[in-house]
Protein backbone atom coordinates (compact mmCIF):
# COMPACT_ATOMS: atom_id res chain seq x y z
CA UNK A 1 0.00 0.00 0.00
CA UNK A 2 1.54 3.25 -1.23
CA UNK A 3 0.22 6.35 0.73
CA UNK A 4 0.59 9.84 -0.77
CA UNK A 5 -0.39 13.50 0.31
CA UNK A 6 -2.38 15.85 -2.29
CA UNK A 7 -4.60 19.00 -1.98
CA UNK A 8 -8.17 18.94 -0.37
CA UNK A 9 -11.24 20.43 0.68
CA UNK A 10 -12.52 20.45 4.30
CA UNK A 11 -15.39 20.58 6.27
CA UNK A 12 -16.24 22.12 10.20
CA UNK A 13 -13.45 21.43 12.26
CA UNK A 14 -13.57 19.19 15.18
CA UNK A 15 -13.19 20.40 19.14
CA UNK A 16 -11.23 18.13 21.54
CA UNK A 17 -11.35 17.13 25.55
CA UNK A 18 -9.55 14.71 26.89
CA UNK A 19 -11.63 14.82 30.56
CA UNK A 20 -13.91 11.81 30.05
CA UNK A 21 -12.40 8.54 28.16
CA UNK A 22 -14.91 7.32 25.30
CA UNK A 23 -16.68 4.41 26.74
CA UNK A 24 -14.62 1.74 24.44
CA UNK A 25 -11.73 2.24 26.10
CA UNK A 26 -13.09 0.95 29.57
CA UNK A 27 -13.01 -2.78 27.94
CA UNK A 28 -10.64 -5.69 29.78
CA UNK A 29 -8.30 -5.53 27.10
CA UNK A 30 -8.03 -2.34 27.44
CA UNK A 31 -7.16 -2.20 31.37
CA UNK A 32 -5.55 -5.19 31.10
CA UNK A 33 -2.56 -3.70 28.94
CA UNK A 34 -2.41 -0.56 31.22
CA UNK A 35 -2.22 -2.48 34.53
CA UNK A 36 0.86 -5.01 32.79
CA UNK A 37 2.57 -1.62 31.90
CA UNK A 38 1.69 -0.34 35.45
CA UNK A 39 3.85 -3.55 36.73
CA UNK A 40 6.63 -3.33 34.12
CA UNK A 41 7.20 0.36 35.28
CA UNK A 42 7.48 -0.89 38.71
CA UNK A 43 10.55 -3.05 37.72
CA UNK A 44 11.59 -0.18 35.44
CA UNK A 45 12.20 2.16 37.98
CA UNK A 46 14.17 -0.63 40.15
CA UNK A 47 15.98 -1.35 37.50
CA UNK A 48 17.78 2.67 36.71
CA UNK A 49 17.80 3.22 40.49
CA UNK A 50 20.06 -0.52 41.06
CA UNK A 51 22.40 -0.22 38.09
CA UNK A 52 21.58 2.90 36.56
CA UNK A 53 25.37 2.07 34.16
CA UNK A 54 24.34 -0.91 33.02
CA UNK A 55 21.55 0.24 31.37
CA UNK A 56 23.76 2.88 28.93
CA UNK A 57 24.54 0.25 26.79
CA UNK A 58 20.88 -0.47 25.78
CA UNK A 59 20.08 3.21 25.70
CA UNK A 60 22.75 3.25 22.88
CA UNK A 61 21.21 0.75 21.15
CA UNK A 62 17.77 1.85 21.58
CA UNK A 63 18.64 5.51 20.02
CA UNK A 64 20.04 3.93 17.04
CA UNK A 65 17.19 1.64 16.39
CA UNK A 66 14.84 4.21 16.81
CA UNK A 67 16.25 6.73 14.79
CA UNK A 68 16.34 3.97 11.77
CA UNK A 69 12.81 2.48 12.51
CA UNK A 70 11.36 5.55 12.41
CA UNK A 71 12.50 6.81 8.99
CA UNK A 72 12.30 3.50 7.90
CA UNK A 73 8.60 3.77 8.39
CA UNK A 74 9.06 6.85 5.71
CA UNK A 75 10.71 5.33 3.08
CA UNK A 76 13.84 7.18 4.43
CA UNK A 77 16.92 4.63 4.63
CA UNK A 78 20.50 4.34 4.47
CA UNK A 79 22.40 1.35 5.46
CA UNK A 80 23.17 -0.17 9.04
CA UNK A 81 27.09 1.04 8.60
CA UNK A 82 26.11 4.80 8.05
CA UNK A 83 23.26 4.87 10.47
CA UNK A 84 25.78 3.70 13.31
CA UNK A 85 28.71 6.62 11.73
CA UNK A 86 25.62 9.48 11.72
CA UNK A 87 24.62 8.63 15.31
CA UNK A 88 28.20 8.56 16.41
CA UNK A 89 28.57 12.14 14.49
CA UNK A 90 31.72 10.33 12.59
CA UNK A 91 30.52 11.42 8.70
CA UNK A 92 28.55 14.23 7.17
CA UNK A 93 25.25 13.45 5.93
CA UNK A 94 25.29 12.84 1.72
CA UNK A 95 21.29 13.29 0.95
CA UNK A 96 18.36 14.16 1.72
CA UNK A 97 17.79 11.12 4.02
CA UNK A 98 20.46 11.22 6.13
CA UNK A 99 19.99 14.66 6.46
CA UNK A 100 16.53 13.98 7.92
CA UNK A 101 18.41 10.78 9.96
CA UNK A 102 20.62 13.23 11.57
CA UNK A 103 17.70 15.41 12.41
CA UNK A 104 15.31 12.49 14.09
CA UNK A 105 18.68 11.65 16.38
CA UNK A 106 19.14 15.59 17.30
CA UNK A 107 15.31 15.60 18.27
CA UNK A 108 15.43 11.89 20.05
CA UNK A 109 18.73 13.30 22.22
CA UNK A 110 16.70 16.26 22.89
CA UNK A 111 13.82 14.28 24.41
CA UNK A 112 15.60 11.86 26.23
CA UNK A 113 18.05 14.03 27.94
CA UNK A 114 15.38 17.00 28.52
CA UNK A 115 11.80 15.59 28.30
CA UNK A 116 11.18 17.23 31.65
CA UNK A 117 11.89 20.56 30.40
CA UNK A 118 9.80 20.38 27.23
CA UNK A 119 6.04 21.03 27.72
CA UNK A 120 3.29 19.68 25.51
CA UNK A 121 2.73 23.03 23.99
CA UNK A 122 1.96 24.20 20.40
CA UNK A 123 5.69 26.71 20.18
CA UNK A 124 7.71 23.51 21.70
CA UNK A 125 6.61 21.49 19.13
CA UNK A 126 7.33 23.86 16.47
CA UNK A 127 10.51 23.99 17.90
CA UNK A 128 10.91 20.20 17.80
CA UNK A 129 9.79 20.36 13.95
CA UNK A 130 12.46 22.66 13.05
CA UNK A 131 15.15 20.47 14.72
CA UNK A 132 14.14 17.68 12.65
CA UNK A 133 14.96 19.47 9.22
CA UNK A 134 17.90 21.68 10.31
CA UNK A 135 19.99 19.24 8.87
CA UNK A 136 18.75 20.54 5.20
CA UNK A 137 18.43 23.39 2.74
CA UNK A 138 13.86 22.92 3.20
CA UNK A 139 11.85 26.02 4.41
CA UNK A 140 8.99 24.22 6.46
CA UNK A 141 10.96 22.96 9.23
CA UNK A 142 9.21 24.87 12.43
CA UNK A 143 6.14 25.87 10.51
CA UNK A 144 2.80 24.48 10.18
CA UNK A 145 1.51 23.44 6.79
CA UNK A 146 0.54 26.21 4.02
CA UNK A 147 -1.64 23.92 2.12
CA UNK A 148 -4.59 21.83 2.61
CA UNK A 149 -4.17 17.87 2.05
CA UNK A 150 -5.46 14.54 1.87
CA UNK A 151 -4.08 11.22 2.93
CA UNK A 152 -4.47 9.08 -0.75
CA UNK A 153 -4.29 5.25 -0.91
CA UNK A 154 -3.32 3.75 -4.31
CA UNK A 155 -4.06 0.35 -4.65
CA UNK A 156 -2.89 -2.27 -6.44
CA UNK A 157 -4.40 -1.38 -9.72
CA UNK A 158 -2.79 2.70 -9.25
CA UNK A 159 -6.09 3.84 -8.78
CA UNK A 160 -6.38 6.73 -5.77
CA UNK A 161 -8.48 7.17 -3.35
CA UNK A 162 -9.04 9.57 -0.76
CA UNK A 163 -8.66 7.59 2.32
CA UNK A 164 -9.02 10.57 5.30
CA UNK A 165 -8.68 14.37 5.09
CA UNK A 166 -6.83 15.87 7.72
CA UNK A 167 -7.41 19.69 9.57
CA UNK A 168 -7.13 22.42 6.84
CA UNK A 169 -4.09 24.77 6.81
CA UNK A 170 -5.94 27.00 7.86
CA UNK A 171 -7.30 25.29 11.54
CA UNK A 172 -3.95 23.94 11.90
CA UNK A 173 -2.65 26.23 15.00
CA UNK A 174 -6.15 26.74 16.33
CA UNK A 175 -6.29 23.16 16.54
CA UNK A 176 -2.60 22.26 17.89
CA UNK A 177 -3.71 25.16 20.29
CA UNK A 178 -6.82 23.33 21.36
CA UNK A 179 -5.10 19.80 21.59
CA UNK A 180 -2.29 20.61 23.53
CA UNK A 181 -4.49 22.51 26.10
CA UNK A 182 -7.11 19.42 26.39
CA UNK A 183 -4.02 17.43 26.95
CA UNK A 184 -2.27 19.47 29.89
CA UNK A 185 -5.70 20.04 30.85
CA UNK A 186 -6.73 16.19 31.51
CA UNK A 187 -3.01 15.48 32.95
CA UNK A 188 -3.90 18.01 35.55
CA UNK A 189 -6.71 16.62 36.65
CA UNK A 190 -5.61 13.44 37.22
CA UNK A 191 -8.52 11.55 37.03
CA UNK A 192 -7.50 9.90 33.25
CA UNK A 193 -4.64 6.78 33.03
CA UNK A 194 -1.34 9.18 31.18
CA UNK A 195 -0.88 6.26 28.76
CA UNK A 196 -4.42 6.45 27.22
CA UNK A 197 -3.77 9.98 27.29
CA UNK A 198 -0.65 9.58 25.37
CA UNK A 199 -2.39 7.29 23.13
CA UNK A 200 -5.29 9.54 22.18
CA UNK A 201 -3.22 13.14 21.84
CA UNK A 202 -1.20 11.02 19.46
CA UNK A 203 -4.34 9.52 17.50
CA UNK A 204 -5.75 13.35 17.20
CA UNK A 205 -1.89 14.54 16.04
CA UNK A 206 -1.52 12.27 13.29
CA UNK A 207 -5.50 13.12 12.35
CA UNK A 208 -4.38 16.80 12.14
CA UNK A 209 -1.35 16.11 10.14
CA UNK A 210 -0.17 19.78 11.21
CA UNK A 211 2.98 19.88 9.19
CA UNK A 212 3.52 19.50 5.30
CA UNK A 213 6.14 16.89 5.90
CA UNK A 214 7.36 14.64 9.21
CA UNK A 215 4.07 13.90 10.65
CA UNK A 216 4.43 10.88 11.44
CA UNK A 217 7.58 10.42 12.73
CA UNK A 218 6.71 13.82 14.81
CA UNK A 219 3.74 11.89 16.47
CA UNK A 220 6.63 8.97 17.41
CA UNK A 221 8.65 11.14 19.43
CA UNK A 222 5.93 13.05 20.53
CA UNK A 223 4.69 10.10 21.65
CA UNK A 224 8.09 9.59 23.59
CA UNK A 225 7.57 12.72 24.76
CA UNK A 226 4.69 12.14 26.56
CA UNK A 227 5.68 8.96 28.06
CA UNK A 228 8.68 10.48 29.52
CA UNK A 229 6.97 13.24 31.28
CA UNK A 230 4.25 10.70 32.59
CA UNK A 231 7.54 8.33 34.33
CA UNK A 232 7.32 5.64 31.22
CA UNK A 233 11.07 5.75 30.41
CA UNK A 234 11.05 2.46 28.12
CA UNK A 235 11.46 4.28 25.04
CA UNK A 236 14.94 4.81 26.12
CA UNK A 237 16.14 1.50 26.73
CA UNK A 238 13.94 -0.49 24.43
CA UNK A 239 12.88 1.03 20.48
CA UNK A 240 9.64 1.73 20.49
CA UNK A 241 9.36 2.76 17.22
CA UNK A 242 11.36 -0.65 16.10
CA UNK A 243 8.28 -2.26 17.84
CA UNK A 244 6.24 0.10 15.43
CA UNK A 245 7.97 -0.68 12.50
CA UNK A 246 7.74 -4.39 12.79
CA UNK A 247 4.04 -4.65 12.97
CA UNK A 248 3.93 -1.22 10.34
CA UNK A 249 0.45 -2.82 8.61
CA UNK A 250 -1.30 -3.34 11.82
CA UNK A 251 -0.34 0.40 12.64
CA UNK A 252 -1.69 1.79 9.22
CA UNK A 253 -5.07 -0.72 9.89
CA UNK A 254 -4.96 1.09 12.91
CA UNK A 255 -4.96 4.37 11.95
CA UNK A 256 -7.30 3.74 9.01
CA UNK A 257 -10.43 2.19 11.18
CA UNK A 258 -10.47 5.36 13.82
CA UNK A 259 -10.25 8.06 10.94
CA UNK A 260 -14.00 7.78 9.63
CA UNK A 261 -16.03 10.08 11.75
CA UNK A 262 -13.06 11.87 12.94
CA UNK A 263 -13.39 15.70 11.82
CA UNK A 264 -17.23 15.23 13.03
CA UNK A 265 -15.71 13.48 17.03
CA UNK A 266 -17.36 10.20 16.49
CA UNK A 267 -14.81 8.00 15.32
CA UNK A 268 -13.36 4.86 16.73
CA UNK A 269 -10.64 5.52 19.14
CA UNK A 270 -10.08 1.44 20.38
CA UNK A 271 -7.72 0.06 17.75
CA UNK A 272 -5.11 2.63 17.76
CA UNK A 273 -5.18 3.22 21.60
CA UNK A 274 -5.16 -0.67 22.09
CA UNK A 275 -2.04 -0.90 19.14
CA UNK A 276 -0.19 1.70 20.76
CA UNK A 277 -0.08 0.30 24.21
CA UNK A 278 0.84 -3.14 22.82
CA UNK A 279 3.62 -1.81 21.39
CA UNK A 280 4.61 0.06 24.82
CA UNK A 281 3.87 -3.63 26.85
CA UNK A 282 6.30 -5.59 23.93
CA UNK A 283 8.84 -2.78 24.69
CA UNK A 284 8.40 -3.24 28.72
CA UNK A 285 8.54 -7.21 28.62
CA UNK A 286 11.91 -6.63 26.45
CA UNK A 287 13.19 -4.34 28.53
CA UNK A 288 12.57 -6.52 31.64
CA UNK A 289 13.87 -9.39 30.10
CA UNK A 290 17.37 -7.33 28.36
CA UNK A 291 17.62 -5.42 31.67
CA UNK A 292 17.60 -8.60 34.03
CA UNK A 293 19.96 -10.02 31.42
CA UNK A 294 22.59 -7.44 31.93
CA UNK A 295 22.23 -7.65 35.76
CA UNK A 296 23.03 -11.20 35.94
CA UNK A 297 26.05 -11.63 37.87
CA UNK A 298 29.69 -11.60 35.57
CA UNK A 299 27.50 -13.58 33.12
CA UNK A 300 29.96 -13.60 29.95
CA UNK A 301 28.47 -12.33 26.29
CA UNK A 302 28.91 -15.88 25.21
CA UNK A 303 27.35 -16.98 28.28
CA UNK A 304 23.87 -14.71 27.75
CA UNK A 305 24.31 -16.30 23.94
CA UNK A 306 23.92 -19.87 24.99
CA UNK A 307 21.00 -18.70 27.62
CA UNK A 308 19.16 -17.07 25.12
CA UNK A 309 19.40 -20.44 22.66
CA UNK A 310 18.67 -22.76 25.57
CA UNK A 311 14.97 -20.54 27.12
CA UNK A 312 13.54 -20.22 23.42
CA UNK A 313 11.18 -22.58 22.31
CA UNK A 314 11.89 -24.04 19.19
CA UNK A 315 14.18 -23.09 16.27
CA UNK A 316 15.88 -19.37 16.68
CA UNK A 317 17.93 -17.04 14.16
CA UNK A 318 20.97 -15.44 14.69
CA UNK A 319 18.72 -11.92 14.07
CA UNK A 320 16.22 -13.42 17.11
CA UNK A 321 19.38 -13.68 19.32
CA UNK A 322 20.67 -10.28 18.59
CA UNK A 323 17.33 -8.80 19.45
CA UNK A 324 17.31 -10.33 22.56
CA UNK A 325 21.19 -9.47 23.36
CA UNK A 326 20.95 -5.79 21.97
CA UNK A 327 24.77 -4.94 22.79
CA UNK A 328 26.10 -8.45 21.76
CA UNK A 329 27.90 -8.44 18.64
CA UNK A 330 27.28 -10.94 15.58
CA UNK A 331 31.07 -11.54 15.46
CA UNK A 332 30.25 -13.14 19.31
CA UNK A 333 27.17 -14.24 18.73
CA UNK A 334 28.70 -17.27 15.49
CA UNK A 335 31.51 -17.39 17.79
CA UNK A 336 29.49 -19.00 20.80
CA UNK A 337 26.95 -20.58 18.42
CA UNK A 338 30.25 -22.76 16.97
CA UNK A 339 31.32 -23.44 20.25
CA UNK A 340 27.90 -24.71 21.13
CA UNK A 341 27.60 -26.69 17.68
CA UNK A 342 30.85 -28.17 18.66
CA UNK A 343 29.79 -29.68 21.76
CA UNK A 344 26.56 -30.36 20.70
CA UNK A 345 24.72 -28.59 22.85
CA UNK A 346 22.48 -27.24 20.13
CA UNK A 347 21.11 -28.53 16.53
CA UNK A 348 21.66 -26.27 12.92
CA UNK A 349 18.73 -26.30 11.03
CA UNK A 350 18.02 -24.76 7.36
CA UNK A 351 20.63 -22.96 5.83
CA UNK A 352 22.20 -19.42 4.44
CA UNK A 353 19.78 -16.40 5.53
CA UNK A 354 17.04 -19.48 6.62
CA UNK A 355 19.55 -20.78 9.41
CA UNK A 356 18.31 -21.41 12.75
CA UNK A 357 19.32 -23.47 15.84
CA UNK A 358 17.87 -25.13 18.63
CA UNK A 359 19.23 -26.71 22.41
CA UNK A 360 19.33 -30.28 22.28
CA UNK A 361 21.05 -30.30 25.63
Amino acid sequence: MQILIRCADWGDMRSFDYRSLPQELLSPRIMNLVSEIHEYRGKQDLYIAQKPEVLATLCDVAKIQSTGSSNTIEGIRTTDARLRDLMNENVAPRNRDEEEILGYRDVLTIIHESYDAIPVTPNYILQLHKILYAHGRLSFGGRWKDSNNAIVEIDANGNRHVRFKPTPAIAVPNAMDEICQAYNDAIAAGEIDPLLLTALFTLDFVCIHPFNDGNGRMSRLLTLLLLYRSGYLVGKYVSIEREIERSKESYYDALQACSPGWNEGTNATLPFVYYLLWCIANAYEKFANRAEGLMLARRSKSQRVEDTVRQHLGNISKAQILDANPDISMATVEKALAQMLSQGKIAKVGAARATKYHWVG
